[in-house]
């Protein structure tokens, strides 16, 4: 019988990077408190574009290897010790943009037989047992077939792991209130002149924006700001952090959201505004897992 911590939450994401890019604050936060936090990504990331030019010659697997690497160091700046490639590493790669040749390759994530995949995420469910789990929107927050295909993958899984009787008490999507990606926008566009980025992205380049009403929780993460921004960083290939803002290969100028927003889409709503991913869940007696 293994003892496991009271608070334990699953997060699945498509990609090396985005994880700290939508969750770095909340999963630092979580950490620190003691919770079990685990991560499951499902690619290596291997079609993603390089920024630093003296990295550029890194293609295929060479930059799964590396991303791998950069997700290690980015999991040790927010104190993440359990993450994992769903289905280990290489079991699923990238799929690449939408509309590409790449979404036909066999071995891509975006071809896998999506109750197949979710069974390899209910041996993690049923090894963790998290009370939380968080994904992506049905569009994967901005129509990548990996974000896609993640959420498809997780939100199956949750119903095989109920059907085996490990119940996810709640699951939530990630979302950013449009009121304050306006407000972060025009801030930045305020404080342009002073970065080294030229253009910024504009609203709806950031995954998940929502109208306000949609949001039912935030999690208040200006105390691990600082673990944030390193974990980005630490995903050099992908990300360029000029704190509190940062680019893509795009090089266009978009902030870093330390207040962290997700819409509750299963399980019972605690309040009008949460502000803990486990408010209302009951602790007693289930630290044992057999």
């Amino acid at each position: 019988m293994t003892e496991l911590p009271d608070r334990r939450l699953l997060l699945v994401h498509a990609h090396p990077d985005d994880e700290s890019i939508n969750n770095g604050a909340t999963m630092a936060k979580y950490a620190a408190e003691g919770a079990r936090v685990t991560l499951v990504t499902c690619t290596l990331g291997e079609r993603g574009e390089v920024i630093p030019p003296g990295l550029r010659q890194l293609t295929g697997a060479a930059l799964g290897e590396y991303r791998l690497r950069e997700l290690t160091a980015a999991m040790g700046e927010l104190g993440v010790e359990d993450f994992r490639l769903l289905g280990g590493p290489g079991r699923f790669q990238d799929s690449g943009m939408m509309g590409l040749p790449d979404n036909d390759e066999p071995a891509c994530f975006w071809q896998a037989d999506v109750d197949e995949a979710a069974r390899l995420l209910v041996e993690v469910i049923r090894e963790v047992r998290p009370q939380v789990l968080v994904t992506y929107d049905p569009d994967g927050g901005y129509g990548h077939p990996d974000h896609i295909q993640a959420h498809r993958v997780a939100m199956r899984a949750v119903e095989l792991a109920a059907e085996a009787g490990c119940e996810i008490a709640k699951v939530y999507w990630n979302r950013v209130p449009r009121s304050a990606a306006e407000e972060a926008f025009a801030r930045l566009q305020r404080e342009l002149s002073g970065l080294r980025f030229g253009k910024t992205a504009v609203i709806d380049d950031v995954p998940g924006v929502v109208d306000d009403e949609d949001v039912t929780t935030e999690i208040e993460g200006t105390a691990y700001a600082a673990a944030k921004a390193a974990a980005m960083r630490a995903h050099a290939t992908q990300i360029d952090v000029a704190e509190p803002y940062f680019a893509l290969s795009n090089e266009l100028a978009q902030p870093v959201f330390t207040t962290e927003y997700y819409e509750l889409v299963r399980g019972e709503r605690a309040g009008a505004r949460e502000t803990d991913l486990f408010a209302g869940i009951g602790f007693a007696g289930i630290g044992d897992v057999s």
